[in-house]
């Protein structure tokens, strides 16, 4: 279903949910009364009267007086909401709508909020923010069209860090996070003006950061890069702790305490996409969501409200979100989704309930706008590579609900958008990447061409066994080459001393053939997690995500021709690693 036909199906919907006064009545209440200076948090909480009993879901959202609503929480069960404006001083409305799941009604109210400057005397300043390892700098207004930026580094003199350009303000102070900061240790900030014809310094402002408020399991740098020095953060996701960045040599200079279960991706400008699955949770608490480096939601939805939108779309529920979420290069959101059916004689005798997977594009305000269902465009008949089951806990599953057991069929976990406007698809279950028609939002959905073992490619490579299988991570590189982590789970059933690999393939779609330019033996077997990606300097980053009788991640740094540079161990699983110049800028891919 095109972009088109989806975007007016959600349309008719909405009225069918239009507004009422009704008895409910709602009340939206902020923890901290206005006005207060930017940055600081505050809890929005709504109560409702005239609805006692009743299943009730609330939707925040927030906008500069004047501006137009942004949704932050679409419609979900959660009836409060962290918040704070850090840009730009000024009032702010934040508005809550409820549903009264039970009888239809809706209410809305909103409370406004004046934010004031950090800026006294025109002097910059450096203030705590609520997340103990990140700060606001704060400079005077500047004249528009110039723009601003922000330099910080230890004050030994260190490796500095710049953060991305703001465009210029003239009534508005200028405001920046600042992120990526050793624990206990003094700095030194300053301003970059862009005029247009000269840069203007702003004066040194300094500061001190706390000891760090989190301890995390052992990181161990294996092996060291020789020259030059290495620099930069390690972003992880690991299975079992916050989310948390380090510097290369294991020290903490960041974590997200927002309680998602797994990163999925950072977006660049000091922005995450992270998943909350709980395995045998109603969908409504199934969450993708959006945050910043203080750890404010920016935007979040739910599988339940997901849902709401596909099945009046004429498709099926989904029952969680698992495994991706990305922005794509208009600004949509791309999500991988989880979805059932109860097939019969298909993947065994009588009914058996087969597990999907859904991609799902939501605009900037949570709304589909493109759905592909794996059930309307692949095989069932095709089962899983190793016949993998799952329980309704454990396996790496999303929730599913209609038996005790499901047949993983495909276990999707990675889905990138193509130099061309599709969309890339790995299903790790089908030791296959596939290519789908998404065509910027227009496309079909059908499946292109399939990557792997029994694919579309004839291979070019003098590996024996050069298919990767049960892989993580695919994505192609900005030079047009193909990464992917190849955890290699069916060459490890057939040969116990099997290692994983990080593989890197040229592909020519035209004559469907598979040049492999990289098939580097990391040393070790991760049967599931793991990640890959070209690093900025044209080498590659792999994460051998979870270390088979080993509750331990390796991720290693080579070079084009496959030498290792640099390898570091976590002493706990890791979903993905990044290694970043720093928190601000995205992977190359």
């Amino acid at each position: 279903m095109n972009r088109t036909s989806l975007t007016l199906a959600f349309a008719s919907f909405t009225t069918l949910i239009a507004f009422s006064a009704a008895a409910m009545d709602v009340t939206l209440q902020p923890s901290v009364q206005s006005p207060a200076p930017l940055a600081t948090k505050i809890t929005w909480t709504a109560a409702v009267t005239g609805a006692e009993g009743n299943v009730l879901w609330y939707r925040f959202r927030s906008r500069a007086l004047g501006s137009p609503f942004q949704t932050i929480r679409d419609f979900g069960p959660e009836p409060a909401l962290e918040w704070t404006a850090a840009g730009s001083e000024g009032l702010y409305e934040v508005q809550v709508t409820v549903r009264n799941l039970t009888t239809g009604e809706a209410v809305t109210n909103s409370g406004f909020f004046n934010m004031t400057s950090r800026v006294t005397d025109g002097t910059p300043v450096v203030n705590t923010t609520s997340h103990q390892l990140v700060f606001l700098y704060s400079a005077a207004p500047c004249a528009f069209p110039g723009r601003m930026r922000v330099q910080f580094q230890p004050a030994d003199g260190s490796a500095s860090t710049l953060t991305p350009f703001k465009d210029c303000t003239p009534n508005a102070s200028m405001n920046f996070y600042l992120a990526g900061l050793k624990p206990q240790t003094d700095y030194v900030a300053r301003h970059f003006l862009d005029t247009g014809t000269d840069f203007v310094r702003g004066p040194d402002v300094t500061f001190t950061t706390p000891p760090s408020p989190v301890h995390f399991a052992a990181r161990t740098v294996l092996h060291a890069r020789e020259s030059p020095a290495t620099t930069g953060v390690w972003l992880q996701s690991p299975l079992s702790e916050m989310i948390m960045a380090t510097d290369l040599s294991g020290v903490v200079l960041w974590y997200y305490a927002g309680g998602v279960t797994s990163l999925t991706r950072p977006e660049g400008g000091g922005r995450f996409f992270g998943l909350y699955q709980q395995p045998l949770a109603d969908p409504s608490l199934q969450i993708v969501r959006e945050f910043d480096l203080a750890g404010f939601t920016l935007r979040e939805t739910n599988a339940s409200r997901v849902s709401e939108q596909l099945v009046a779309l004429g498709m099926h529920p989904i029952t969680a979100f698992h495994h991706d979420a990305r922005r794509l290069t208009d600004g949509n959101i791309v999500v991988l989704a989880s979805t059932e059916r109860i097939v019969t004689d298909i993947q065994g005798p009588g009914n058996v309930n087969v597990l999907g997977d859904d991609i799902i594009v939501l605009n900037d305000d949570l709304e589909v706008v493109w759905a592909w269902d794996s059930f309307e465009h692949l095989d069932v008949h095709r089962m899983a590579t190793l016949n993998e089951t799952c329980g309704q806990v454990g396996g790496g599953c999303p929730a599913f609900f209609g038996s005790d057991v499901a047949n993983d069929w495909l276990h999707g976990n990675s889905i990138q958008e193509t130099p061309d406007g599709d969309l890339l698809y790995s299903a790790r279950h089908q030791d296959w990447l596939m290519k789908i028609d998404y065509r910027y939002g227009e496309g079909s959905g059908d499946v292109l061409w399939r990557l792997g073992k029994d694919g579309d490619f004839r291979i070019i490579s003098d590996d024996l066994f050069p298919w990767f299988s049960h892989q993580h991570d695919a994505g192609f590189t900005p030079d047009g080459k193909l990464t992917v982590f190849d955890n290699g789970n069916v060459r490890a059933y057939a040969d116990p001393n099997a290692h994983s690999r990080g593989q890197v393939w040229e592909l020519d779609e035209v004559n469907r053939t598979a040049t492999q330019v990289l098939n580097a033996d990391l040393g070790v077997y991760s049967f599931a997690l793991g990640s890959a990606y070209q690093l900025p300097d044209g080498g590659y980053h792999f994460n051998a995500g979870w270390i088979l009788g080993l509750d331990r991640a390796l991720a290693v740094d080579l070079d084009t021709t496959g030498k290792l540079i640099f390898s570091v161990e976590a002493a706990t699983p890791l979903y993905r690693s990044f290694r970043l110049p720093d928190l601000y800028t995205a992977p190359s891919y």
